[in-house]
């Protein structure tokens, strides 16, 4: 397959996911119309590499989660941060629902191995997926090495639907309280608006000119390898994901005035990063062969559904004594199933479709965003890494 005829049929596939999310109104998220045409892809006419075939290979993919999760950092300040204990207590609460679930009810449905090798693909993403296929292939369990992989690549099916649905609900609740004069936005997105000089404190002097997207870029990249230089030293002592920095590094530089707030979008790159980020992440879909699917079928779909309605059961209990919506709990929880990109993408696509109004907008992003993308990062990014080098030592 020539590049170019490759880069059109995955652009048309996100198009198409884009177009149908805007029609429905984010009732049916992009990423979940564009993961159903990959797999139907990948099971006719696709090449299995056509992602690279098209000009994305992983080490592109890496480049841009650097950028991303850094800009990301910029979104969220320290105020922020501060304010987002109730998310990370609300991740971990989503997390231990999926453990006791499995390890009660799912237990008596399946076996050991199978509950084990579960759970962390299912809390995480494709570190610990990877961690789970290969130490149930060194136990020579072949197909549960197959099912962690699966299990990693599926689970998104039932998140992404789930996500849109309640934080639409959420984002209802929200905008009438707006509207009544009883919510104003959160920490500090209000000063989103000022002027770029004032947000980039340690460059106020220098002329504007001088500040093109290539230096806007050049800081972000620069930002990014300090997270990978501090994440590599630390290695010997304690193992820390370079993405994990990167996002509390971004936060930092923002606050700081290294960077500006939402840097990719005000450097232009901001819509070609998400494009390369969301075909690698449907890149995965290639190793789903619909034989493997049958295979797999029961444990994998029992075992996520007993992990959602563990997961919903103990987010709405924290929830209720952190006083959280149950919808705002029930969504930063259901994160674990899929992580970033899709937590920034459904976001945003539900705020989209809620409201035209660009305040309101704004007020939306300021109180739905930070926690999804804590939530995100807690379960996906640590937690989950942290639970398979625990549980591969149970195989």
């Amino acid at each position: 397959m020539p590049q170019m005829l490759a880069l059109v049929i995955v652009i048309a596939i996100l198009f198409i996911g884009e177009l149908v999310s805007t029609r429905t109104k984010a009732w049916i998220p992009s990423v979940f119309v564009s993961a159903v045409l990959f797999i139907i892809g990948y099971w006719t006419f696709f090449p299995k590499e056509i992602v690279s075939i098209a000009g994305v290979p992983p080490v592109v993919a890496t480049m841009m989660i650097y950028l991303l999760i850094t800009n990301m950092g910029t979104l969220l300040s320290l105020q922020q941060l501060k304010e987002q204990w109730k998310t990370i207590l609300i991740s971990l609460a989503g997390i231990l629902g999926i453990i006791v679930a499995l390890f009660t009810i799912g237990i008596l449905l399946f076996d050991f191995e199978t509950v084990v090798v579960a759970i962390p693909p299912l809390v995480g993403g494709v570190v610990s997926a990877l961690i789970m296929s290969e130490g149930a292939a060194n136990a020579g369990l072949t197909t549960l090495s197959v099912f962690a992989i699966v299990i990693y690549v599926m689970q998104g099916f039932a998140g992404y639907p789930l996500t849109s649905i309640v934080l639409k609900k959420e984002g209802k609740d929200l905008l009438n309280k707006f509207r009544q004069g009883k919510l104003t936005i959160a920490g500090q997105l209000e000063n989103s608006t000022e002027d770029s000089k004032e947000e980039l404190k340690m460059f106020k002097n220098l002329p504007t000119k001088y500040n093109s997207d290539y230096f806007k870029l050049f800081r972000l990249a620069f930002v990014g390898f300090l997270a990978y230089g501090v994440s590599t030293l630390l290695n010997p002592i304690v193992e820390i994901s370079p993405f994990v920095l990167c996002l509390l590094f971004g936060i930092i530089a923002g606050s700081v005035g290294f960077l500006e707030r939402n840097v990719l979008q005000k450097a232009n790159s901001f819509g070609i990063c998400i494009l390369v980020l969301m075909l690698f992440v449907f890149d995965a879909l290639k190793n789903a062969t619909p034989s493997m699917i049958m295979e797999i079928l029961y444990p994998l779909v029992g075992t996520i559904v007993l992990g959602v309605i563990g997961m919903y059961i103990f987010s709405f209990i924290i929830g209720k004594i952190l006083k959280v919506s149950k919808n705002m709990a029930f969504a930063v929880s259901l994160t674990a199933l899929y992580g970033f990109p899709a937590d920034y993408i459904i976001t945003n696509e539900v705020i989209k479709a809620l409201t035209e109004d660009e305040k309101e907008r704004e007020v939306l992003t300021s109180h739905m965003l930070p926690p999804m993308l804590v939530g995100g990062f807690i379960s996906v990014t640590v937690v989950s890494v942290i639970l398979a080098g625990i549980f591969v030592g149970f195989l």
